[in-house]
C-alpha cells in the first residue's frame, strides 16, 4: 500500500509539474530550477574530454538523460558508436536538435585561471560538453511543453559526435537520417551572446602516408628513400601553391609522423592536412592540387603514396526566416550577470589574452543582430543545412575575448561562467523550438527560403566520399 502511494504522488507530482509548463514563461522556470542539474552533467562530460568517436561515456550519459526523460533512443547510428538518436512524439512537424560532445587532443587544462595541465590527453576547448548538454536539456523541456499543451509533432535530439575534424554529421546526413526533419537547431559555445545569421568554410582533410626504405643514415644512405623526404617535398610544393590559390583560402597541415632516430632513413611518414574555403568547389579543386603535389613528391623522392580521406563538409547555408526568430527569443532571454568571484576569474583570464581586464557586459548583453557574415572556422553543420533548414547561435560560455581551441576556453568551460552561458542557450532553444511547433507558416516560410537558396538543381554530394566513419582518426 505504502509502494502504490509514493507511486501517485510521483506521478502527481509529474502532471504538476507538466502542467505548470503551458506557457513559455513556466518553460524557463522550469529550465531555471534544473540548471543545477544539468550544470553537473556538463561538468561530467567535461571532467571525461573525450575525442572524436571516443566519446563512449559521455554519449551514454546523454542518452541515459533522454531516456529518463521519455525519449526512446536509437543507438550507433550511421555506423557510428558513439551517435544516436532520441526522439519523443509523433507526426510533424519534426523539430531537430543537435548535440555535440567531442574534445579536443592536446588542451588537457584545469579550471582555473592559468595554463596548467591535469595530464590528460584532452580537453574541451570548444565547449561541446556544455554544447551536448544545453541542448539535451532544450529537447526535453520542449517535450515537457509539448505534453502539457498536448501538441502533435515529433521532437528529436541528435547525438552527433566528432565534429572536430571528424566530420561525424556529414555521415549522418548521407545515412539518410535528417532526410524527414522540417526544422535543424543547433548553438555554439563563444564570448558572446549572438543569433545572427552563420557562415563557415567548406573543408577537406586527409592523411597523406608516404612509404620509403629504411637504412642507415651514414653507413649506406644511397640504399635508403626518406619517406620523410616525400612529407617535407610535398609540404614545400603546397607552401608555393598558396601563392596560386584565391587569398581568402585556407591550407594548414601537421605532420603526425617523421621518423623515430636521426640515423635510421625513415621508411615511413605521415601528414594530415586541411584545405578550406567559402565555397565548396573551390575547396574540391584546391585538394586535387594538394594531391597531385603529394603524387609529384613521391615521385621526386623514390617513395611511394597513399592518402585516407578524415573529413569534409559543406559551408554553411542560412536562413534568414529562422534566424531572426532565434535572436528574438535570445534577446528575450538576455545575458548574465557575473558574480564577484567569477569577475575576479574573468579579469585574470583577460590579463592572459594581453587585456586589463574583461568586458564582462559582453556577458550581460545580446550582440545586435546581422544578416551577413564572415566565415572562420569549419562545422559539420554545414551538411546538415544543405539538407533541411537550419538555425543556430552562439551563448557567452567563455570570459569575452577568449578565442577556442584554447586553454582559457577549456578553463571557463569548467566554471560557472560555462554553465551559465549553457542555460542561455538552452532557453533559447527551446522557445524557438515551441515557436515551430506553434506556427505551420513559419516552417512554410523556413521551407521556402531554403529551397529557393539551395537551388532546384541541388544534389548532395558529401566531400568526404563514400569512405566509412574514420573512427580512430584520433589515434
Amino acid at each position: 500500500m505504502q509502494k502504490i502511494t509514493i507511486m501517485l504522488i510521483v506521478l502527481c507530482t509529474s502532471v504538476l509539474t507538466l502542467s505548470a509548463q503551458k506557457t513559455k514563461k513556466e518553460v524557463l522556470k522550469s529550465l531555471n530550477q534544473k540548471s543545477e542539474t544539468y550544470g553537473e552533467i556538463s561538468q561530467e562530460i567535461w571532467n571525461l574530454a573525450e575525442m572524436g568517436y571516443q566519446e563512449v561515456k559521455s554519449s551514454a550519459l546523454l542518452q541515459k538523460t533522454l531516456e529518463e526523460a521519455g525519449f526512446t533512443i536509437e543507438t550507433g547510428v550511421a555506423g557510428i558508436p558513439t551517435a544516436f538518436i532520441a526522439e519523443y512524439g509523433s507526426g510533424s512537424p519534426i523539430v531537430a536538435i543537435m548535440g555535440e560532445y567531442d574534445a579536443l587532443p592536446g588542451l588537457s587544462q584545469e579550471a582555473v585561471a592559468e595554463k596548467k595541465s591535469a595530464g590528460g590527453a584532452a580537453g574541451h576547448a570548444c565547449g561541446h560538453h556544455l554544447f551536448g548538454t544545453a541542448s539535451t536539456a532544450a529537447a526535453i523541456a520542449t517535450k515537457d511543453w509539448m505534453v502539457a499543451n498536448n501538441k502533435q509533432g515529433t521532437i528529436r535530439f541528435y547525438g552527433t559526435p566528432a565534429e572536430e575534424g571528424g566530420s561525424g554529421k556529414v555521415y549522418m546526413v548521407r545515412a539518410g537520417l535528417f532526410d524527414d526533419v522540417d526544422i535543424a537547431l543547433h548553438w555554439h559555445p563563444g564570448a558572446q551572446n549572438a543569433s545572427n545569421v552563420g557562415a563557415a568554410l567548406a573543408n577537406k582533410s586527409a592523411k597523406f602516408r608516404f612509404h620509403g626504405f629504411s637504412a642507415h643514415a651514414a653507413a649506406a644512405p644511397e640504399q635508403g628513400r626518406s619517406a620523410l623526404d616525400g612529407v617535407e617535398a610535398m609540404n614545400m610544393m603546397v607552401n608555393m601553391m598558396r601563392e596560386h590559390v584565391p587569398s581568402d583560402a585556407r591550407i594548414h597541415y601537421v605532420i603526425t609522423s617523421g621518423g623515430k632516430a636521426p640515423n635510421v632513413v625513415p621508411d615511413f611518414a605521415e601528414v594530415y592536412y586541411y584545405a578550406r574555403h567559402a565555397k565548396r568547389d573551390v575547396v574540391i579543386d584546391i585538394f586535387d592540387r594538394i594531391v597531385k603535389a603529394a603524387e609529384g613528391a613521391a615521385l621526386g623522392t623514390g617513395t611511394t603514396m597513399d592518402y585516407e580521406m578524415i573529413g569534409g563538409t559543406h559551408e554553411l547555408l542560412p536562413n534568414l526566416t529562422l534566424q531572426k526568430v532565434m535572436f528574438d527569443n535570445l534577446t528575450e532571454v538576455g545575458g548574465f550577470d557575473y558574480t564577484t568571484e567569477e569577475r575576479e576569474f574573468a579579469d585574470k583570464i583577460a590579463k592572459s589574452l594581453g587585456k586589463d581586464q574583461a568586458d564582462i557586459s559582453v556577458a550581460q548583453n545580446i550582440q545586435p543582430y546581422k544578416t551577413e557574415a564572415k566565415p572562420g572556422g569549419s562545422t559539420d553543420v554545414g551538411d546538415v543545412s544543405f539538407t533541411v533548414p537550419t538555425v543556430g547561435m552562439s551563448a557567452a560560455t567563455w570570459v569575452p575575448g577568449t578565442p577556442a581551441h584554447s586553454w582559457q576556453a577549456v578553463a571557463a568551460g569548467g566554471t560557472s561562467i560555462g554553465k551559465k552561458g549553457m542555460m542561455v542557450a538552452a532557453k533559447t532553444l527551446t522557445l524557438t523550438a515551441i515557436d515551430i511547433f506553434s506556427d505551420k507558416k513559419l516552417v512554410d516560410a523556413a521551407k521556402a527560403e531554403f529551397q529557393e537558396k539551395r537551388g532546384a538543381d541541388f544534389k548532395y554530394i558529401p566531400l568526404l566520399g563514400d569512405r566509412e566513419p574514420a573512427l580512430d582518426y584520433r589515434k
